[in-house]
């Protein structure tokens, strides 16, 4: 009998070590399928001038969604929305229109002097102004703020200050800048939302507290006198008038679905943002690396999956190929998607999240073969060790786990689209090279990729893909109490 149970053991390790050695070299024929040419390609298309910098809900969005969807309906992809490859849906787009201070008959002009802050529009009438210093807590203890215009001086970030103001009752604020250069800082936000607007996808309020910035030495101007001389308590009269508008605008998100084999019901999810940031004073912002790069990835691996399953190799889980809009404009597309999943987030069993993986940062200039793993190991150890495992085991690049600190001031964790799966408790891994020179710049360009780092960490994300895809059992989340442990 033991020799029996013995040698049925031995049978029992000999078919999994078979099997094991099967989906890797499975793995590895799929993984010759992403090619350097189709990476060059796609990458080539999606970041040329014509499709203009892919803006959310603007034409170059629109036709860069087309060719995404294309793609997944020449690869034979289901499509999972309503048997449609776009999850579309509206997004309200704020533009701040003309505005003016105007202070015994001198105008105070906007995006000249002064930035009018607020997403909310202020008929013409007269304003009554109180100066509250810094606008601290022992500035603000003796100040009637109901119906007023508070004005106070900046130090650093302003908008928190802001919300104190709000909640005391307060009808507005009057930010003087802490130094010129933040006050052309702002100058320059003010003339971007000014000709591309702000998009959020809820209809923005018309009330709320009005706000402006400007340089402190208008506090001559507003209170005669210049803002060293200025005391708690000060007041002053103005009339402000301030136009706002707004417009609803269509985008969406693109979807190609290959259903799993033997566990249909669980989702493995792999995302990229294909939007960018669009035209601005007439030059094109390509965004080659961010993120033509995290979208070409996804494409060229939904295509080595579909190959592999169309030859009887197909993922035992279904895989969802995502690249989503609105990223650059705060997460949108991603934030839709898991407000409004088209597969139950229960059954998302990880999210690969692909943003910028074509170039080198300064830091490995010498060192060129890494990549930056961020949120591997925040809900799922075992996600993690997978990670590891496969990079160790087929790309060999140097994982560099920095902007995975949790006290890193970057907070690259909550910066890309694997946030909205984070929050809500799906395993991640997010995928990055660091910022460069050409970061948001319309020097962002296709012949900066280094298409031989693209391939190889393109397939790191195949790899790791095809073995969530296929193994057992999904990355299991770690118990918080063990998480809270750890922390302490």
């Amino acid at each position: 009998m033991k020799t029996f149970f013995s040698t049925l053991m031995m049978s029992f390790l000999a078919v999994s070590l078979l099997s094991a050695q099967v989906m890797e070299k499975q793995a590895r024929k799929y993984a010759k399928t992403i090619s350097n040419d189709d990476l060059t390609r796609h990458l080539t298309i999606l970041a040329s001038d014509s499709l203009e910098g892919r803006e959310t809900g603007k034409k170059g969005q629109k036709m860069a969604a087309e060719y995404i969807k294309n793609h997944f309906e020449s690869l034979g992809l289901k499509a999972p929305v309503d048997n449609s490859y776009f999850q579309k849906f509206n997004l309200y787009q704020t533009f701040r229109g003309d505005a003016a201070m105007v202070v015994n008959e001198k105008t105070i002009s906007n995006l000249g002097e002064m930035v009018y802050w607020a997403n909310v529009p202020f008929e013409k009438k007269e304003i009554d102004i109180v100066y509250v210093n810094k606008a601290q807590e022992e500035d603000l203890q003796d100040i009637e703020a109901e119906g007023k215009f508070l004005a106070f001086q900046a130090e650093g970030q302003f908008t928190p200050t802001l919300k104190i103001i709000e909640d005391l009752g307060a009808q507005g604020a009057i930010v003087f800048a802490e130094d010129s250069s933040r006050m052309n800082m702002v100058l320059r936000y003010g003339q971007y939302y000014a000709t591309h607007g702000a998009l959020s996808r809820t209809k923005p309020s018309t009330e709320g507290l009005a706000s402006l910035v400007m340089y402190k030495e208008l506090a001559q101007e507003v209170f005669g006198k210049p803002i060293s001389e200025l005391k708690i308590g000060d007041t002053a009269s103005a009339e402000l008038f301030a136009e706002i508008n707004t417009e609803i605008m269509e985008t969406e998100n693109v979807l190609g679905y290959l259903e799993g084999t033997e566990k249909p019901d669980e989702i493995l999810v792999l995302t990229a943002h294909y939007d960018h940031v669009g035209v601005q004073d007439g030059k094109v912002y390509n965004g080659a690396d961010d993120d033509a790069s995290g979208t070409t990835a996804v494409l060229e691996i939904a295509e080595a999956f579909v190959k592999a399953k169309n030859a009887g190799h197909g993922p035992k889980r279904s895989i969802l190929f995502m690249p989503v809009t609105g990223e650059e404009k705060g997460l949108l597309g991603s934030a839709h998607y898991a407000e409004n999943p088209v597969f139950p987030l229960e059954n998302t069993v990880t999210n690969l999240n692909i943003d910028m993986i074509g170039r080198v940062d300064s830091i490995h200039m010498d060192d060129r073969e890494f990549v930056y793993l961020i949120g591997s190991n925040r809900i799922s150890t075992e996600l993690h060790e997978i990670s590891e495992n496969m990079n160790n085991n087929y790309t060999k690049l140097e994982l560099d786990y920095t902007y995975n600190a949790e006290d890193h001031p970057d907070r690259i964790y909550y910066r890309s689209d694997h946030w909205n799966f984070a929050k809500n408790g799906v395993p991640i891994i997010f995928y990055f090279n660091g910022t460069h020179p050409d970061y948001h710049q319309h020097t962002d360009t296709v012949d900066k990729i280094e298409f031989d780092l693209l391939k190889k960490r393109t397939d790191l994300v195949f790899y790791t893909a095809w073995e969530i895809a296929n193994r057992d059992e999904r990355p299991a989340i770690d118990p918080k109490e063990e998480k809270e442990e750890e922390e302490e």
